[in-house]
């Protein structure tokens, strides 16, 4: 017998027939005599019906009463499907975050979780129930609900399966693994039977949906085996851990971020301290930066141009512009229209020729390259949003075949 904790996203319980479809996929682990702890996200675009609900009443609510309304979706998939398992006959109990013990931080629709006390569960496990557990969700030390940002019920999962020393953490979505590429963007898309931490966490944090990044990063910190497959096909899914087989292609996948926007400090003092000074300031906002690119500018002066999220980049422009003169910039440039493609692999480090190999195959399809990153298992650049597809295609027909 073995703890499993499995975790359902909202396209996997987006109607009635999915809801019961999922209901046995829950009931036959628990047949197999194991303990079963599930973890369900809201139900399809719930969040975003519920994002748009609120825009209608106050388009600026504050992010403690926006946590408290999407907190409920999360709460109606776990009821809905406890009525699931009750009609087939199973025992069953729902749980929200705050009966569990899910303890987090007070940054209210992006909250990190300290501690999970999971005295509940095991009270509920010992009576010998599926325990159905509300994603995405946690409460402060204010005893306020707090939502864990886009994403956030794979991390509900992995902390739950942590905490309870689980065998297995499953994520149940709407493909059957991780692909080498979006197999809705790249047709010869390739599944992997397993992936390393390092690799999985490098493509969830460069744009590939699979996996919420915080969840990678819990999952690799505690040694938690997890396993990426679909609630539809039954089929074996991808094994995410720490080490993989030795035979295995050195590049893992390729991954694109179109939700990126370019910053350009044009004419900044050519002087010690002036980089220091400018991401110093974007930290203190909490703004986080990517690709960074300086270059030598005229008459004592430089350019600085580097990438965020575009959701931070209302916020970003209006800290420099306020900062402008004591930054002593000439302008600003602000742009939307670029999207990041990256390769991803373990095996990089030892393959020399992977970045060659990256801008030969844009080269040949006529993609110019406007800024490049690069680590140990990583190639990133930035190309014009529009080409896009086009680059996802070329790059993964040179490594994949």
């Amino acid at each position: 017998m073995a703890l499993i904790v499995q975790k359902f996203g909202g396209s996997s319980v987006a109607n009635a027939e999915r809801v019961f479809n999922v209901a046995q996929i829950i009931t036959e682990t628990y047949k197999q005599g194991n303990d079963v702890v599930v973890v369900l996200s809201a139900q399809g675009d719930t969040t975003d019906d519920l994002i748009e609900k609120a825009n209608e009443i106050n388009p600026s609510a504050s992010k403690r009463e926006m946590d408290m309304l999407l907190a409920t979706g999360e709460q109606i998939s776990i009821a809905l499907m406890a009525m699931a398992i009750e009609k087939l006959g199973y025992p069953v109990v729902s749980l929200t975050a705050w009966q569990i013990g899910m303890q987090t931080s007070s940054s209210y629709g992006s909250a990190r979780i300290n501690k999970v006390e999971a005295r509940r569960i095991h009270e509920e496990l010992d009576r010998k129930r599926i325990v159905l557990v509300a994603g995405f969700q946690g409460v402060n030390r204010h005893h306020d609900i707090t939502t864990l940002g886009r994403g956030g019920s794979d991390t509900t999962a992995v902390a739950l399966a942590v905490a309870l020393k689980a065998d297995l953490c499953q994520i149940y979505t709407d493909v059957d693994g991780v692909y080498t590429a979006d197999p809705r963007l790249v047709e010869d898309a390739q599944k992997l039977d397993e992936i390393t931490y390092d690799e999985m966490l490098e493509l969830a944090s460069l744009g590939a949906q699979v996996l919420h990044n915080r969840s990678v990063e819990m999952a690799k910190r505690y040694h938690m085996q997890m396993e990426v497959l679909s609630s539809f096909s039954r089929k074996p899914g991808t094994i995410v851990k720490e080490v993989v087989k030795v035979e295995k292609t050195y590049v893992s996948g390729v991954a694109q971020d179109k939700k990126i926007t370019r910053i350009a400090l044009i004419g900044l003092e050519d002087v010690p301290g002036m980089a220091f000074r400018v991401f110093n300031l974007l930290a203190k906002n909490k703004i986080n930066v990517d690709i960074i690119l300086q270059s030598i500018g005229r008459h004592d002066t430089k350019d600085i141009s580097f990438t965020i999220d575009e959701s931070n980049c209302d916020l970003c422009v209006k800290v420099l512009q306020e900062n402008q003169e004591s930054l002593k910039f000439d302008h600003m440039d602000v742009s939307s229209d670029v999207a990041k493609v990256s390769v991803v692999g373990a095996g990089m480090v030892n393959n020399p020729g992977v970045a060659a190999t990256m801008f030969e195959a844009l080269y040949e399809v006529g993609i110019n390259i406007r800024m490049i990153s690069t680590s140990e298992i990583k190639v990133s650049v930035l190309i014009d949003k529009e080409d896009t597809e086009r680059a996802m295609r070329a790059v993964h027909r040179k490594f994949f075949q």
